[in-house]
């Protein structure tokens, strides 16, 4: 066997030449790739190439002024017609001030191959059957997932993609009893993570692939370890929040009230979800043709106007108002030209009623608007301007309720947000806040057409812009969940919340629910959580209470048993939903601005947590009864 290893501050790196697998020994302990697991090209037409298939390869040890690695050269790949040049690099080093461990695929010479992703670097092994083991990820608010946990882990939402729901951030670590890791992905935009876990375990491998970006893999991909001892996934939070800093990524709320004070109007409010107007066209998939009634629906502006002035009369004195539909085509129906405001709802003249209802009960009012979805029977929809496929393609569904679409070129959106923003200031409509779907839930979107070829890390830029235009225009901006490469510019969200609350009750959970998202970022964003209860069914206003959130007084799906949408808000009596929020907002009041120190499973119980806040603020839930107890900090 041929080995070759480099120590650094301790740390010893070291691989086996021959099949590629690496280790890492750090504070004592050792961190081995799986078995049986070889790093690959994987092509557009489905076939795979070991780096071992590369003709030549070349191991050496590699030291700069800052740090001490292996360094490895894949050249050459033959297939049925000949030599390929396609060559690439790997560098494993450790940083000698940090002790922080890089993994680094660098692209040479792209000629000869078309890649679909790289798989590398392998998965560390973490295969022992113990509940004590457990994977740290980022799916959504967070999920812990013991090597025993008895529901499969295989598929992830937008195949694992980053810069998306399936990682509010771009990190995952394993922790077993003496040790653990978190890995940070550093270049997040054309990347992905797997998760391999069987029912029952007894395993659980976790690894980065990365995405050519415009049919080329272009750039140097960057993945940073850093290995604690004894730890757990607060340590790892923590790990994370310092980065973030340290890149300057980090923007507190304090920052951003400074910069539009209306933030501080936001803390404490009660959140109202409602609509307007529902079309669902005929070549929808959401259309029933079996109950023509439910695919249309219509509710006045002044009936949304009244029911402002019930909360004010219920002594709401803060509330953040978003309203779906607003549109005239309905809503989710011919974006970006959504506008007039529904004019069989009473038009501008009744929007503006309800805006300066607002207005008068000292409330924020913000409306549901989509920069992505790019509907066909948009009155200037123009096919050219759609997310253009390499091969000229153009993407087509009709999931949602305005029937066919494609995805809008980011580079459009701005503009577009801008024309239709200035359209509704020209009417007098107040806007505090404004949502803009999907921006950071789903994930980036390239574009190949010539006219605007957009990589997707400009796809993330271009969304930015469309929030820091609402930031301009003095609008607090939001999106649909909690995307991490848009905290710079988001002030609050729909929701960010823990996976199984966008399931069906009673859906087998992935892990054990935990707020990683919160522990580095609780004090920079304002989310919003379901207060949903029921006989036999958690208390979701524990999750609310636990990370020191905002609590939706009265909320209505846009689609019935989408997205969380599983209880009847008609069923709760407003006068409770104010008492239950009265309780949320005096706690957000307080810990808003104030990091969330710590996370606590009490007794190894998932059923019994509690959260700490900087003030020494601290909440206990109990999922069994239902019950909580609030201890407040100086």
């Amino acid at each position: 066997m041929s080995m070759i290893s480099v120590t650094n501050r301790s740390i010893t790196l070291s691989m086996n030449t021959e099949t590629l697998s690496f280790a890492v020994e750090a504070g004592g302990q050792r961190w081995q790739s799986a078995e049986d697991w070889q790093p690959a090209l994987v092509l557009k037409d489905g076939s795979r190439l070991s780096f071992s298939d590369a003709m030549e390869i070349r191991h050496s040890i590699w030291k700069t002024g800052v740090g001490d690695g292996i360094r490895s050269t894949f050249r050459a790949f033959a297939d049925g017609r000949g030599e390929i040049p396609y060559a690439f690099e790997t560098i494993i080093w450790v940083e000698g001030s940090t002790g922080d461990v890089f993994f680094e695929w660098i692209p040479l010479c792209e000629e000869g191959l078309e890649i679909e992703t790289v798989c590398w670097p392998a998965p560390l092994s973490f295969d022992r059957a113990s509940d004590k083991w457990y994977s740290v990820l980022n799916i959504e608010q967070g999920l812990l997932l013991p090597n025993t946990w008895p529901e499969e882990l295989t598929r992830l939402h937008f195949g694992g993609q980053l810069c998306s729901a399936a990682a509010y951030m771009p990190w995952f670590g394993q922790i077993r009893p003496e040790a653990g890791y978190i890995a940070i992905c550093q270049t997040p935009w054309d990347a992905c993570y797997t998760a391999d876990h069987p029912a029952g375990g007894p395993h659980t491998h976790l690894s980065f692939r990365w995405l050519p970006s415009l049919g080329k893999m272009s750039y140097r991909r960057t993945i940073r370890f850093t290995f604690l001892g004894s730890c757990d996934y607060n340590d790892l939070c923590k790990v994370y929040r310092a980065y973030v800093k340290e890149t300057g990524h980090f923007c507190s709320l304090a920052e951003k009230a400074a910069k539009n004070p209306r933030v501080d109007d936001l803390i404490g409010a009660a959140f109202v979800h409602k609509g307007i107007k529902t079309h669902v066209s005929p070549n929808s998939d959401f259309f029933d043709p079996a109950d023509p009634e439910k695919n249309n629906s219509l509710t006045p502006f002044s009936v949304r106007t009244a029911e402002v002035r019930q909360y004010k009369a219920l002594g709401v004195d803060r509330l953040y108002y978003h309203l779906d539909g607003w549109g005239d085509p309905g809503y989710d129906n011919k974006h970006p030209d959504y506008l007039p405001a529904c004019i069989e709802a009473g038009g501008w003249e009744a929007m503006k009623e309800l805006s300066d209802t607002m207005e008068e009960c000292g409330y924020l009012f913000g409306i549901h608007d989509q920069y992505r979805d790019y509907y066909f029977d948009a009155e200037t929809f123009d096919r050219e301007f759609g997310i253009h496929a390499p091969d000229g393609s153009v993407f087509e569904m009709a999931r949602w309720a305005g029937g066919r679409q494609t995805y809008l070129c980011a580079t459009q959106a701005p503009f577009y947000v801008k024309r239709n923003f200035e359209e509704l200031r020209r009417h007098g409509i107040s806007l505090k806040g404004a949502y803009l779907d999907v921006f950071t839930c789903n994930e980036p979107d390239e574009c190949d057409h010539p006219e605007h070829r957009m990589t997707r890390r400009e796809c993330l830029a271009y969304r930015a812009a469309c929030f820091d235009y609402l930031t301009s225009r003095g609008i607090l901006p939001s999106s649909e969940e909690c995307g991490d490469w848009a905290m710079k510019s988001l002030v609050f969200c729909h929701y960010g919340p823990h996976d199984f609350m966008l399931a069906a009750p009673g859906t087998p959970r992935k892990g054990i629910p935990v707020p990683l998202f919160n522990l580095v970022y609780h004090d920079c964003m304002i989310l919003p959580w379901p207060m949903d209860h029921g006989e036999g069914q958690e208390d979701y206003m524990l999750y609310a209470l636990l990370n020191g959130g905002a609590a939706y007084l009265d909320k209505d799906g846009a689609y019935p048993g989408v997205d969380g949408a599983f209880f009847d808000a008609q069923a709760k009596k407003l006068e409770e939903s104010a008492a239950r929020w009265r309780v949320v907002s005096e706690l957000q009041r307080k810990v808003a601005k104030l990091e969330l120190v710590r996370h606590e499973i009490l007794d190894g119980d998932p059923l019994r947590q509690q959260s700490t806040f900087a003030d020494g603020t601290t909440v206990t839930v109990n999922f069994h009864d239902q019950s909580y107890d609030i201890s407040y900090g100086a």
